[in-house]
């Protein structure tokens, strides 16, 4: 059985931080390669996407249900659900999270979206090996983000 992550510290992160941080993600993405479709992983990827969509202008964007923590308790890896009803993700598709905190998510996204990039606005350090582009590296903080408090 998995052991469930908690974490006590916090980092608190308030919207102009991630508004700024969410821009240099899209500035990153923008050198990587030119993309017609945005996947966000809901639910903290949505506003992270929407973003990236206005700033680069891509008006195609679905999204993909992933459930891995239950408060701040991360759910064992056999909790993890995907629901999503997309059916194709080519090179041009980016999937985009809030953050990459152990990559379990992205595995997960990975699999079932074999050739889209994944881009997360923040990675810790246990994270960052499973997204292509992130913006800024965190701490192993819980990451309390504005629309949580």
């Amino acid at each position: 059985m998995t052991k469930r992550k908690t974490m006590t510290e916090k980092r608190y992160i308030n919207w102009n931080e991630l508004h700024q941080d969410t821009k240099i993600l899209a500035d990153k993405i923008k050198k990587s390669g030119v993309y017609t479709k945005i996947i966000a992983v809901s639910r903290g990827g949505l506003i992270p996407a929407s973003i990236v969509s206005y700033e680069l202008n891509i008006r195609n964007i679905q999204t993909v249900n992933v459930l891995s923590y239950d408060g701040e308790k991360q759910r064992p890896d056999t909790a993890f659900v995907a629901e999503s009803h997309i059916r194709d993700a080519d090179e041009q598709t980016l999937i985009i999270d809030d953050v990459s905190d152990t990559g379990k998510t992205f595995q997960l996204l990975h699999k079932m979206f074999p050739k889209a990039k994944l881009a997360a606005v923040y990675a810790k350090p246990s994270g960052v090996k499973y997204v292509d582009i992130y913006a800024v590296d965190m701490p192993d903080k819980w990451l309390v983000f504005p629309w949580d408090v």
